[in-house]
């Protein structure tokens, strides 16, 4: 569905009911339940609603047959993990074209080391795969995770049921550290000691503990609301929200000062409010946060902040290559965006908007909520293929329909007073 976003007469002032728990803690809190005798199955209450976290419940039930991950290529990674270690398990493990574009080659290198039966069904390197679970060796493997954080966790959490544990040397700057700390910090509440020695992985042999799933408000969701307080100059609350927590976008509390936004922790809530004392540029490395690049980068933008972005590689192989989709979509704000393999930018460059802008999400939901504030900017802005957001916040637009927005279907006529020139 394409829409079309025009933004509230008032100043922004509002508490986001529907900011979904976190899909990062959610999805290790399934696969760890997976791996745990006697753990609770979690109601789906106490997990994120989205696509993919529904997909990886679903997928951890079976063990025979076709498994698809769809766009989730969390589930794929956790899940070529899973069932290479599930003794008798037997499927083809595949997804959409894009996620079989991804690559999982280094995963499965270290797990055939551990004595794992994967084959490849079509590409080398890339799903669809063929898994026969067996029982798996434990020891020293190498692990290039430059393509992921996932890779090192997949590892992870089977690891304390391997004979003798297994200690993983992490090859490659990997990107995305703070997930695989906040996996290894779930797996040692759970009775496994589980660290990183230097450059090496050590997971001991255990079984892990039975505990309660407990899944906080996503911290990346939170991040286009902090856009938004940005953009708009308002006030914004986000219950449920803490500093510091497990998930490693939680820094987004303190990288929010530079662009203007004040976060005040209160009752359970962060309470969101704009300051005039942003930065004048925003200089960041992203490698260890790049989920929070799409709301950043606009929003750098649509308060006129120059930035540069370093550690940004990594993007380039998620739902879309979002460096690419963020440089294009932004020129057709009038933003000149400049990148290159590892890095982008804005130095203030601008073109004139000659037509409404259109914004192509490349099938990536972070693009499109990134974007959605762009309507404080462009009043009128036009969405495309926005049912993409259920992935990770299906209630994403609805959120923004409380908050003030009117959102009408792109072919429907303007909302009056509106009037497109």
């Amino acid at each position: 569905m394409n829409i079309r976003i025009f933004p509230s007469d008032e100043i922004l002032e509002t508490t986001v009911s529907h900011l979904p728990l976190s899909k990062s803690v959610s999805a290790r809190v399934l696969l760890l339940g997976a791996l745990t005798e006697g753990a609770v199955e979690p109601e789906p209450s106490q997990l994120a609603d989205c696509d993919d976290i529904k997909v990886l419940s679903k997928a951890l039930k079976q063990s025979k047959g076709e498994v698809t991950a769809h766009d989730s290529a969390t589930a794929l990674r956790l899940l070529i993990a899973y069932f290479a270690a599930k003794d008798g398990a037997e499927v083809t493990l595949t997804g959409s074209a894009r996620l079989c574009s991804r690559p999982v080659g280094a995963l499965v290198n270290s797990l055939r080391g551990l004595g794992a039966d994967i084959e490849y069904a079509a590409r080398e390197g890339f799903a669809p795969l063929h898994i026969r679970g067996c029982r798996l060796t434990g020891g020293e493997i190498d692990l290039d995770a430059s393509a992921s954080s996932q890779f090192a966790s997949a590892l992870a959490m089977i690891a304390p049921g391997l004979p003798g544990g297994l200690r993983v040397n992490l090859g490659g700057q990997i990107p995305s550290m703070p997930y695989l700390k906040m996996t290894l910090a779930m797996m040692q509440a759970r009775g496994i000691d589980a660290h990183i020695e230097g450059y090496t992985m050590v997971v001991p042999q255990g079984a892990y503990k039975p505990v309660e799933a407990e899944v906080e408000p996503d911290w990346t969701a939170a991040s286009y609301w902090y856009e938004m307080a940005a953009v708009s100059a308002g006030w914004i609350t986000l219950p449920g929200m803490k500093y510091p927590d497990l998930q490693g976008d939680s820094i987004l509390a303190r990288i929010g000062e530079r662009i203007g936004v004040l976060t005040n922790f209160e009752d359970g809530n962060a309470e969101l409010s704009a300051t005039p004392d942003m930065y004048s540029r925003l200089d960041l490395d992203v490698s260890d946060h790049p989920d929070l690049v799409p709301a950043l980068a606009v929003t750098a933008c649509l308060v006129g902040m120059p930035f540069h972005f370093t550690g940004v590689a990594n993007l380039r192989i998620k739902e879309s290559d979002r460096i690419d989709a963020l440089g294009s979509n932004l020129r057709k704000l009038g933003f000149v965006i400049e990148t290159d393999r590892d890095s982008m930018g804005w130095e203030g460059e601008r073109e004139p908007i000659v037509r409404m802008p259109e914004i192509d999400p490349c099938g990536d939901h972070r693009i499109t909520m990134a974007f959605a504030a762009a309507a404080l900017f462009v009043p009128g802005i036009i969405l495309l293929d926005c049912e993409v957001v259920n992935k990770s916040y299906p209630d994403f637009f609805e959120d923004l329909r409380q908050a003030g927005f009117t959102i009408v279907d792109a072919d429907a006529p303007l909302p009056n007073p509106v009037h497109e020139e």
